[in-house]
């Protein structure tokens, strides 16, 4: 009986798992009926088409999912940064033909390295400009425009033969907190969240999208629970008419591990109506992670749920049901006869998006680049070093960590770069809402005034003392455009 609960156990299991090669834990579970496995950039190496070939050689009919949505956030180009086009410029240009195109291209890179399900896009209206985890993964801050991307990329994606998944139900556009790291909440009146929040998944749903994935956010008009783990919530979602795979955000992140627990959040939230559990990354607790962590955040997982079905406290029917989606999928997948694909102008659609404010000046024979964006999170690689060495060409960088500089550092910043001739270029993220950017922004304009600022996150409403290139997006394509615009 417990082979059989086992099985069944895993059959509803999405985990990460550590290197660039697969483990023979992984391998053993996947012959004994693991959903599949989903990448993060420490899988990615040139040989991962023979991994994900590996992996279906263990399991056929194995789910490999990949975290990828272009613009800031990539795995499959970790180590040099996107060469797409992100959501928060798809939406600036406002070409749905864009937009369809841009996933069909994701598809097509995905099929080439094994990958049949992309954990995008983003569906979250990002109403609030503090978000420090959505942000320009967004397509924008109106619902209308957001609905009619997330529509068109998922049609292009799953033209592809892929199945697209949108996120992160019911919407982490109005948080000023990260889900990796705390439990935010969403008090907005229900009336907004349904109207506003929730229209890109009805147009999600409207276009066919294959799964969809769930918030860490607590509403607390539906409950005290995260949506994760929130029945009445995932009920909206079925209400909705989606008869696709629920798949849960990660569960270990801060938001379940620290409060119910990766197994205690594995059996709720297939218990609120989730399909697939996504177990994460096993690198998350960052520092605190050990050498086998995916092995012991998987087993307690899968060990949870087998207790739960033993006892009963977790219907078996509930997890049937999930399994029985999630194995439709596969078998979708496995029948899906790709469209092929049309010529794409990644770099067209990008110098389309950026957005100069101010005399940008003429262009200079070089730059040298001060990079104070913030420090990384574990959902955007916000500090990557590609970004800055990509605007920078063969020009001098440096790094400065804004938060803690003094005067004196951010003035040794400054000395450098203009030492080092050429134009002065300041790289930041935030400046709408960091007050250590907008600071060093007019710290350096009282003493450069010939400095020009490149803004990767989402643009200022406001007035900067410097001329701006917003462009959009913290990715290696977006930096050369914006370097491309600077120079000559």
């Amino acid at each position: 009986m417990s082979d059989e609960l086992t099985r069944l156990a895993n059959s509803v299991l999405w985990p990460g798992f550590l290197g660039t090669r697969a483990p023979e834990w992984l391998l053993a579970e996947l012959r004994d009926g693991l959903a599949g496995v989903v990448y993060f950039g420490q899988n990615i190496s040139e040989n991962l088409p023979e991994l994900s070939t590996a992996l279906r050689e263990a399991a056929p009919d194995a789910l490999i999912g990949i975290d990828e949505e272009g613009g800031s956030v990539t795995r499959l180009e970790a180590a040099t940064g996107s060469t797409l086009p992100g959501a928060a410029q798809l939406g600036r240009v406002d070409d749905v033909a864009a937009s369809r195109a841009t996933g069909a291209e994701l598809a097509r890179r995905a099929r080439a390295a094994g990958v049949d399900v992309i954990l995008g896009p983003v569906a979250d209206v990002n109403t609030d400009p503090r978000n420090p985890v959505i942000g320009v993964r967004a397509f924008g801050a109106d619902a209308a425009l957001v609905a009619r991307h997330v529509a068109a990329t998922v049609d292009g994606i799953q033209s592809g033969g892929v199945a697209a998944c949108v996120k992160h139900f019911p919407g982490h556009g109005d948080t000023h907190l990260d889900s990796h790291h705390a439990l935010p909440e969403i008090t907005l009146d229900t009336a907004v969240i349904e109207d506003v929040h929730l229209e890109p998944f009805r147009a999600a749903i409207a276009a066919g999208v294959d799964t969809i994935m769930t918030a860490h956010i607590v509403v607390p008009a539906w409950g005290e629970k995260p949506a994760t783990l929130n029945p009445l919530v995932l009920g909206k979602l079925r209400a909705l008419g989606f008869d696709g795979v629920i798949i849960t955000d990660a569960l270990d992140m801060a938001a379940v591990r620290e409060s119910v627990g990766i197994g205690g959040g594995a059996v709720q939230a297939l218990a609120a109506g989730a399909d697939l559990l996504c177990i994460g990354n096993p690198t998350n607790p960052g520092a605190a992670a050990l050498s086998d962590q995916d092995e012991r955040d998987f087993f307690t997982a899968r060990e949870a749920i087998v207790a739960a079905l033993r006892d009963g406290s977790l219907p078996r029917e509930r997890v049937e049901q999930a399994r029985d989606r999630v194995l439709a999928l596969s078998a979708k997948l496995r029948a899906a006869t790709p469209e092929t694909a049309e010529p794409y102008d990644a770099i067209g659609i990008v110098r389309r998006a950026l957005r100069v404010t101010g005399d940008q000046g003429a262009p200079a024979s070089a730059v040298a680049v001060i990079d104070a964006r913030r420090r990384s999170t574990l959902a955007v690689d916000s500090a990557a070093g590609y970004v800055a060495a990509a605007l920078a060409g063969d020009g001098f960088r440096v790094r400065l960590d804004v938060e803690r500089a003094s005067d004196a550092e951010r003035d040794a910043a400054l000395e450098d770069a203009s030492a080092h001739g050429g134009r002065v270029v300041l790289l930041v993220d935030r400046p709408e809402v960091e007050l250590a950017q907008r600071t060093l922004v007019e710290h350096v304009a009282a003493r450069r005034a010939d400095a020009i600022v490149v803004n990767v996150g989402l643009p200022v409403q406001g007035e900067l003392p410097l001329p701006v290139v917003d462009a959009g997006a913290a990715s290696r394509i977006s930096a050369e455009v914006a370097r491309e615009l600077l120079t000559r």
